[in-house]
């Protein structure tokens, strides 16, 4: 089964975004609302991230769907995936006000559908059509919408996490959580509070500033998390991105754990109890399917995105085929029995579960797997797809997947070159099994491109 990408307008790979004030407006809030509410008539469900801009975005949304006619429940500032979790209890839609890993000043929204994923393609390319054709229409006075705060339903998404994990696996443990000032602030430390553990937070107070690091986990913006793991004794450290639907971890010692690593060490322990399907898209690292292989599970690719990784799955339970587990090699990891989308606290909770059950430290888990080296760079250019669109001419006797972007194999390395789906960037992942072989793949890529770029 291959799932392809449709060309939107507007929206990119996980919603619409833009640098507040300036692309992503209250007036294009507002269209958003206005669509939303004509296509999902009924109760919608807001809520937003930390950002500066959230709140006056938030309400011109709100505002948009209030005028077709449709009741909103506030669920004021979340996570994502809790925003998702909450839609799931009978509401027609929902939208989340946040730009996720974007630098401050972006902003943006994400649309989830009643059964608590993304919009796919195709009803976000008819939303579209309702936003540039300005077809969508307000209710008469007496119809208008109304509003609730339902801030308390958080809630529901904390207690449905530690419900997956019984009989307290992270006693004993400490664990250092950086919610980077964003909404997991407010989930995170509860969660593995909930789980038994001792929990220690840096960035903990809730910030759309971002004033100790900026939305995007890195090694380099982790410092302050790696020290106070290692002065605590604590078993590991956790950091989120904006919205938090995504976690990263550094080990006992405070080393950054590489992302595909994370994803791989967490299928080795699914595929452990089960076997079956692990969803991915091509972007992901070759540790994951190594990783599956060894346990006797199988791999299949998806395009770059979440809603790609969860509407597969899906897809494929409902054909009766054995999917037991997805996620993104960026720290996005998607638990089917929990809901189908990334959940950051989600995967925190499963390390202290998966580090309980191992009796090992995270760093000699990480060592146990197949050794791989990871280049990621990015380039900025305005013109993305006209570049990935040329380079396959630059490698004629090379295999070549287009599933998304060019991915490039050479022997036992691969190389994944792509235009952002939320900035104006080239995005190039190079996957091989020698930091020499990773250096000499990329220098020759930079040089083809470079004649591209010219």
């Amino acid at each position: 089964m291959t799932t392809q990408k449709m060309q939107k307008r507007l929206f990119g790979t996980n919603g619409v975004r833009g640098i507040a004030g300036k692309d992503m407006t209250p007036d294009l809030a507002f269209s958003i609302g206005l669509a939303l509410g004509s296509m999902r008539r009924g109760r919608i469900a807001v809520g937003r991230d930390t950002r500066t801009s959230g709140e006056t975005l938030g309400k011109a949304l709100k505002a948009g769907v209030l005028a077709t006619g449709c009741d909103v429940d506030d669920c004021g500032i979340l996570p994502t995936p809790a925003l998702q979790y909450i839609v799931r209890d009978g509401y027609s839609g929902g939208a989340m006000i946040t730009a996720s890993h974007n630098p401050p000043e972006y902003n943006g929204v994400k649309i989830i559908e009643p059964d608590g994923t993304e919009m796919g393609d195709e009803e976000t390319i008819r939303l579209e059509g309702l936003i540039f054709s300005s077809k969508s229409e307000a209710a008469s006075w007496d119809r208008a919408g109304k509003e609730k705060q339902v801030t308390h339903l958080i809630n529901r998404y904390i207690e449905g996490i530690i419900s997956q994990f019984p009989g307290l696996p992270g006693n004993g443990m400490t664990v250092v959580v950086d919610p980077g000032s964003g909404p997991a602030c407010i989930t995170t430390p509860k969660i593995l509070e909930g789980l038994g553990c001792r929990v220690l937070t840096v960035n903990g107070i809730m910030d759309g500033t971002f004033p100790g690091r900026l939305p995007e986990p890195s090694a380099e913006g982790l410092k302050n998390l790696s020290d106070l793991v290692v002065s605590s004794g604590a078993s590991f450290g956790v950091a989120h991105d904006g919205d938090a639907d995504r976690a990263v971890f550094v080990d006992e010692k405070g080393g950054y754990i590489e992302e595909n690593a994370e994803f791989a060490l967490v299928v080795q322990s699914i595929c452990r109890k089960k076997k079956g399907i692990i969803v991915t898209p091509v972007s992901s690292g070759q540790v994951v399917e190594e990783t599956a292989r060894a346990e006797g599970s199988t791999v299949r690719y998806t395009p770059v995105g979440s809603i790609y990784v969860a509407r597969t799955m899906r897809t494929l339970l409902e054909n009766g085929e054995p999917v037991i587990f997805g996620g993104e090699g960026n720290g996005g990891l998607i638990f089917p029995d929990h809901q189908f989308c990334r959940d950051g606290g989600m995967t925190a909770a499963m390390m202290v579960s998966l580090l309980a059950e191992s009796r090992k430290k995270l760093s000699d888990l990480i060592s146990y797997l197949p050794e791989r080296y990871i280049v990621k760079e990015k380039i900025a250019v305005k013109n993305g797809a006209d570049i990935i669109a040329s380079l396959p001419r630059c490698y004629p006797d090379s295999r070549l997947d287009l599933t998304d972007g060019v991915k490039i194999y050479n022997g036992d390395s691969w190389a994944l070159v792509r235009a952002s789906g939320t900035e104006p960037i080239i995005r190039i992942i190079i996957d091989t099994n020698s930091s020499s072989a990773g250096t000499e793949f990329y220098q020759d890529l930079k040089s083809r491109l470079k004649t591209l770029l010219e």
